[in-house]
């Protein structure tokens, strides 16, 4: 069952163990070295070159990290009855909790889980380790989330001196060892089959995927199962006899494009597993902000007004931290009966300053107080630039700019309530 060198095609192995990544046989069910039973295997698995890799269950993997009496709990990260789920570790899914499930939902679903806060600012430091450990592994990464990417290691076998798909269990392996938490990979030839992989054995799973056999399996699943096909899309292909993504299959290329223009041609070719699209090293993110739920409606100006300010100070340290400026403010609400509000503002040259957020946001808020009880509320920052160009127009910025790295230089020394802005200010609790 174990074999050396010599097995598989002539550019590599076709099989080999995940953890301690020796040559197998095609038809080995362990390996014959360590006894693991965790083999990759394909017919083509050399010429597999794209990844997508997904942390697994992210911020509640990271909790249980942190605290081990949670290893086998149920875990759920979210904030407050009014709240969503965040995250929810995998034995909480058995429960049937889900992200972006309302929390008291959940909570009904899985009274015993253990309830988290999200802490953002942990999260975004693990999953920059991650990251910066898939970029050793080759510069094609191209970022989705905090917790999830593509890459691309075309080429790359005679640097690392093995296929790509032996690199990527290495990673697995490490990121595990080295930072406490486990990833999936998914290995394809495309973007759209590589994600499919890398779902396909969660959690620390490892999934091969070629275009003639995603084919197979795509065909029994629902048109909304293709990446960008909404809701409303999947009626319009109802209404056209498209349920299936086997109805798409048989179909023609020009008879889509007739019935969905340039959609069409796009769901023909993913149907059979054809995706061109390139990686893209580190897009980096679009948006930085930051929103919260409030455990009751709130309809106040001034009580919104200290959350805003709340919110702006967070965006602002992450703008910061992570040497990022932007030129659009956005202010985000949602009304008691889940009616979103959206309001963007531009401005003329990049800013990372909590004052100068707060206080677009603050504007674009003041217009929208009518009455309306307001359940959640956030801002943010888009248009980024480089952190270098921020707020260095006029004096009244420059004078802002340096206040504030003056609070954030006694905040890192002594701590986040080492200094208080005005209106966030609640003044000494009084004597009960």
């Amino acid at each position: 069952m174990l074999a050396n060198v010599g097995t598989g095609t002539p550019d590599g192995p076709t099989c080999f163990c995940r953890d301690c990544l020796v040559d197998l046989d095609f038809a080995a069910r362990r390996c014959g070295k360590c006894g693991s039973p965790r083999l990759v295997r394909h017919r083509v698995l050399p010429a597999l070159t794209l990844a997508h890799i997904d942390c697994d269950a992210f911020y509640a993997t990271v909790e249980k990290r942190d605290n081990p009496e949670l290893a086998d709990k149920p875990v759920i990260i979210g904030g407050g009855k009014r709240g969503v789920v965040s995250a929810a570790c995998y034995i909480s899914r058995t429960f049937g909790v889900r992200s972006a499930m309302p929390m008291f939902k959940a909570l009904a679903l899985c009274p015993s889980a253990t309830v988290i806060r999200p802490d953002m600012a942990k999260y975004v430091r693990v999953g920059r380790e991650v990251r910066q450990a898939m970029q050793a592994l080759t510069p094609l990464v191209e970022p989705l989330s905090i917790d999830e990417a593509f890459l691309d290691l075309a080429g790359t076998q005679r640097v690392h001196g093995m296929i790509p798909a032996k690199v990527l269990a290495r990673f697995a392996c490490e990121v595990e060892r080295a930072i406490g938490i486990t990833v999936s990979v998914g290995l394809s030839r495309n973007k759209f089959l590589a994600k499919i992989a890398s779902d396909m054995d969660k959690p620390r799973g490892f999934a091969a995927l070629d275009q003639e056999e995603a084919c197979k399996m795509l065909a029994d699943r629902p048109v909304g199962f293709i990446f960008g096909v909404g809701p409303a899309t999947q009626e319009r292909l109802a209404q056209r006899g498209f349920r299936t993504i086997a109805d798409l299959q048989r179909a023609g290329e020009t008879e889509l494009m007739e019935q969905f223009s340039t959609e069409g041609r796009r769901l023909w070719r993913l149907a059979r597993g054809i995706d061109d699209r390139r990686v893209v090293a580190d897009r980096g993110a679009k948006t930085i902000s930051s929103e919260t739920t409030f455990e009751t409606d709130i309809r106040d100006f001034a009580t919104l007004e200290k959350t805003l300010w709340r919110l702006s100070e967070k965006v602002s340290s992450r703008l910061k931290s992570s040497s990022l400026s932007g030129c659009t403010v956005t202010l985000k609400l949602k009304t008691a009966d889940f009616r979103q509000r959206t309001r963007s503002q531009s401005i003329r040259t990049p800013t990372q300053l909590a004052a100068k957020i707060f206080a677009i946001s603050r504007e674009m808020l003041a217009r929208e107080i009518d009455g309306t009880a307001f359940r959640l509320m956030g801002t943010g920052v888009s248009a980024l630039r480089p952190g270098s160009l921020a707020d260095d127009t006029d004096m009244l910025d420059r004078r802002s700019a340096d206040a504030e790295r003056a609070i954030d230089d006694l905040r890192r020394k002594f701590g986040s309530a080492a200094v208080i802005r005005g209106i966030a200010y609640e003044g000494p609790e009084k004597p009960g």
